[in-house]
């Protein structure tokens, strides 16, 4: 399988794509990462709420138990202390809450900010890049230790914009009929540079 080309210009090209998607992916989860700690900052009142109910909860129930040893009037003292202790429980429940939202939330919106962009990028990297490899890898095939190029010279009469043709000849469609092999190779040449691939050497003479 073909990763990269062989002409040094597309190659390097392909090169410096790699590396900016690497710098892409690293700069988007480093942005997630900011916003998720940024959201989760945020959830120090909801901890403050919860530690404020556990304190609630832990000090009635505790005075509870003390009161009931009251003569008389403890078990009446010590009923009231507990369901008091209940609006303690409440508060640090909503506290729990709150955190757990905030967690979600931070984790939600960190995720968000790093796949969208990082997803399209990526996306269309993947696209041009396994193009490449299934045209270089069925391309390649064409090419042999000889000269037979005519395929690529006829892709490139067809491709090819009309001044890069006439670079070539004055009548490549002709020339190609006439199998002049230097044009041809040269039409060959024009398409697969655009391929990033490399041909095979010109056959010795006999």
């Amino acid at each position: 399988m073909k990763l990269y080309a062989d002409t040094p210009t597309r190659r390097t090209r392909q090169l410096l794509a790699d590396a900016f998607i690497v710098l892409w992916v690293g700069l988007w989860v480093y942005a997630g990462r900011q916003v998720h700690d940024l959201v989760t900052s945020l959830r120090s009142p909801a901890d403050s709420i919860t530690s404020a109910g556990q304190s609630v909860n832990d000090s009635l129930t505790g005075a509870g138990e003390q009161a009931g040893q009251i003569p008389l009037v403890g078990d009446q003292l010590r009923t009231w202390l507990t369901q008091a202790a209940g609006s303690g429980t409440t508060l640090r429940d909503a506290g729990a809450s709150m955190a757990d939202t905030i967690d979600r939330l931070a984790l939600g919106l960190g995720l968000a900010t790093a796949l969208a962009p990082i997803s399209i990028v990526v996306a269309v990297w993947l696209y041009v890049r396994i193009g490449f490899v299934r045209t270089a890898r069925q391309s390649q095939r064409f090419i042999d230790a000889g000269e037979d190029l005519d395929l690529f010279a006829l892709r490139a009469m067809a491709r090819q914009p009309m001044r890069a043709l006439a670079k070539v000849s004055d009548d490549p469609a002709g020339a190609w009929r006439r199998q002049d092999r230097a044009v041809i190779r040269e039409l060959a040449l024009l398409e697969l540079r655009d391929q990033g691939l490399r041909p095979p050497p010109p056959r010795s003479a006999p």
